[in-house]
This record gives C-alpha cells, structure tokens and sequence, in this order.
C-alpha cells in the first residue's frame, strides 16, 4: 500500500488532475445512462393515449364531416325537387312581416296626425275628456283611412280597450292622465278625409266645442308610432278551417 502511495506521490501534478477529472466524467457519464432509460420508458408510456385519443378525435371529426355533406347534398336533392322551394319561403316571411305590421306589432313610421285633447274649465263634468271621447277620435281615424294609432304612446291593437278608470283612462293595461295625444299613420289627405267626414264634424261642433273641451291637431310629414307591447296570445280562439263560411 505504501509503494501504490509513493507511486501515487511520484506521478507529475498534470496527470493526476486529469485522472481526477476523467474519473469524475466516467462517474457522471454512467449516471445519465442508467438514468435516461426510465425517463425514455416514462415518456413512450404517456404518448401512447394520448396519441390513441387524438386517433379517435380525429375518425370523430371525419364522422361529422361525412355527416354535413350528407345533409348538403340531401337539403340540395329537395331544392332540386321544388325549385320555388326558396322563393316561397321568401314569400312566407314577407306575408308574416305583412301580418306583424298589421297588428301592430312593429314600430312605424310615416306621414300622419296628431290630435291633443285636453280637459275643459275646471269643476265642469262634461269638459273632462273621457274615454268615449277618445274612443270616437280613434273611430273617425280609422273610418278616414288611418293605418297606426297610439294613444300617449300606446299602440292600439285588435284587443285594446279604452276604458274609464276612476279620473284616468285606461289604455291597452296602461293608466294615462289628460292631456291625452292621440298619433295616427295614414295617408297625406288623412285631415282632409276627417274634415269631410260628418260625424267627426258632429262631434267636434256637438261634443267639443259645447263642452269647451281643447283640441288641436298638427300635420306632420313624419309620426312615429311604437310597437304594441300587450300579449296577443289567444286561448279561446283558433284559425277557421279553409273553406268554412
């Protein structure tokens, strides 16, 4: 043991530090081989569902692909069919549009009147506005050719009622206190046609005037008018079959 030490002792100081650094090389070479094998191991057993789930995903996807252009191909079969398959649909939602508008159930928009009605002297019973009253305003716009109405912003709709409530009237489900605005949508000559009408000049000269009830109206080029905001469900009725009288 002490001829190795002394043989160590001898070797020149440069070849026993590079057999310290070879030996620590070996030692850390070694190392990283023994342990490159689980981490290659580990990795090859976590790629394999992984790359399995991608598999199915991707036969899915093919799947739903196939599907939509079976779907493209039968809803163009059916096009082929009826050609004015299309152009009835446009001609569906137009009749509907029509309907909606008709109901009242859209905004509009167009030339028109508005009348204000505003009660008389104070403490007289026959100068307060009533709903008769606007309920007759109402009727002589419609006879005259009106195509919207709203009453202080309520449409008016096949099921409107205007109604007395107390000291208010009651409108679709809404109270309304004088002065009440009365807007309607029609055609250019709409005061025209009232003018000419007697029964609305029966009852501006009979009702109005001798109540000391205050109207005005203004022409203008454009009255807007909101849409009908009440229900219009039906629980009773229903379409009549065709061709019932």
């Amino acid at each position: 043991m002490s001829a190795l030490v002394a043989r160590f002792r001898g070797l020149p100081s440069v070849q026993v530090t590079l057999s310290i650094a070879l030996l620590v090389l070996g030692f850390l070479i070694a190392a990283q081989i023994g342990g490159e094998k689980p981490r290659t191991q580990y990795s090859t057993q976590e790629r394999a569902p992984l790359i399995q789930t991608a598999l199915d995903l991707q036969t899915k996807q093919e799947g739903l692909k196939a599907q939509i252009l079976d779907l493209r191909k039968r809803i163009g079969d059916l096009e082929a069919q009826d050609p004015g398959a299309a152009e009835s649909l446009r001609k569906l939602y137009a009749d509907l549009e029509d309907a909606r508008l008709a109901a009242g159930l859209i905004a509009i928009s167009g030339p028109g009147l508005v009348f204000r009605l505003d009660d008389g002297s104070p403490g007289a019973v026959d100068a307060l506005v009533s709903a008769q009253d606007v309920r007759i305003l109402v009727q002589e716009l419609w006879l005259a050719g009106a195509e919207g109405i709203a009453v202080n912003g309520e449409r008016l709709s096949a099921t409107t009622a205007v109604i007395d409530i107390g000291g208010s009237i009651l409108v679709n489900s809404a109270y309304l206190a004088p002065p009440y605005q009365v807007s309607a949508v029609g055609p250019p000559d709409l005061y025209q046609r009232l003018q000419g009408s007697a029964s609305f000049v029966d009852f501006v000269q009979g009702r109005i005037n001798r109540a000391g009830i205050s109207l005005s109206v203004a022409e203008l080029s454009s009255v807007d008018l909101p849409a009908f905001a009440g229900t219009v469900n039906l629980r009773y009725a229903a379409a009549a079959p065709s061709g019932a009288p």
